[in-house]
């Protein structure tokens, strides 16, 4: 139950965010470099693997490894879809 809670109690701060300014200073405030570094470079995977770019080319583009490579695909195809739809969305906005 604590779990959840704490769950709730970030991504309902998270959700007060309104400017990209106050959205990088909370998650610089939070993250570490390296933590950040993760989640964008997560982020870009998830995006090229939705424009069906091939692991070679993410990964000499993302420096991303196989193994993340493969989490971040397992992850599109067996997680909620939320992310795929929000990425296919501003894909869709892009062109």
């Amino acid at each position: 139950m604590r779990d959840r809670q704490r769950r709730r109690a970030l991504y309902d701060m998270i959700i007060t965010l309104s400017t990209y300014e106050e959205c990088c200073n909370f998650f610089d405030d939070l993250c570490t470099g390296k933590e950040l570094e993760a989640l964008e470079q997560r982020f870009e995977v998830a995006k090229m693997l939705s424009q069906e770019k091939v692991y070679l080319d993410i990964m000499k583009s993302t420096g991303a490894s196989s193994a993340t490579i493969s989490r971040v695909k397992r992850m599109l195809s067996d997680g909620t879809g939320c992310l795929r739809e929000k990425i296919n969305n501003s894909l869709e906005e892009e062109a």
